[in-house]
């Protein structure tokens, strides 16, 4: 991990933050990363696709918000940086679905840094992967459905049982060079078809 975008919408100089502690950007830089700076939408958007992360500088209540803009650039981790500005609501603010991959603090030293933006990267293709396998397993369950509704409609219409409805399924899926679970959709629609005709 190299280069890191902050996202700051109320990025201000003069601010008794920015005198008192250190910025994302000061900060991070001092450590070693390359650092783009992003206060819009539109920037964040032009910048995003060459960060390897994302730390988000602003209110808990904006980080889902902004965090479904950037992975729709890239997916990358994203990191929140939690100051006296950021985290001034009430900690009901931290019971919503939330997602980060970290959070960092300007009280951390360097090696502290680099160990939560190694561990957050981590995170975020673990997450990635369980996502991956998840919309695989719901895909296999829709499948399993369209293929479980066809085995019942061929054996009550043809009044057989239903491993050899599913044997019956797969011979035609082969014979037709289709995925069985395109011809038991297939099966089904035709058998609505003429359930709504009468």
């Amino acid at each position: 991990m190299h280069s890191l975008l902050v996202i700051d919408p109320d990025r201000t100089e003069n601010s008794a933050e920015a005198r008192s502690s250190p910025t994302p950007d000061s900060l991070l830089s001092s450590c070693g990363y390359v650092i783009y700076s992003a206060a819009t939408e539109q920037q964040a958007v032009s910048l995003a696709g060459d960060a390897d992360a994302f730390i988000l500088h602003l209110p808990v209540t904006e980080i889902n918000e902004w965090r479904a803009v950037l992975v729709q650039q890239k997916i990358a981790p994203v990191l929140w940086w939690c100051t006296a500005r950021t985290a001034t609501l009430s900690v009901s603010a931290c019971g919503d679905d939330i997602m980060v991959d970290g959070i960092l603090s300007p009280a951390m030293q360097a090696r502290e840094l680099h160990w939560i933006l190694h561990f957050s990267s981590r995170q975020s293709f673990e997450r990635q992967q369980w996502l991956k396998e998840r919309e695989q397993l719901l895909s296999r369950i829709e499948e399993r459905k369209w293929i479980d509704m066809a085995k019942g409609i061929l054996s009550k219409a043809k009044n057989i049982s239903e491993s050899e409805a599913y044997d019956l399924l797969r011979k035609q899926a082969m014979n037709e060079r289709k995925r069985m679970v395109d011809v038991a959709t297939s099966i089904v629609k035709v058998y609505q078809l003429l359930q709504d005709q009468h």
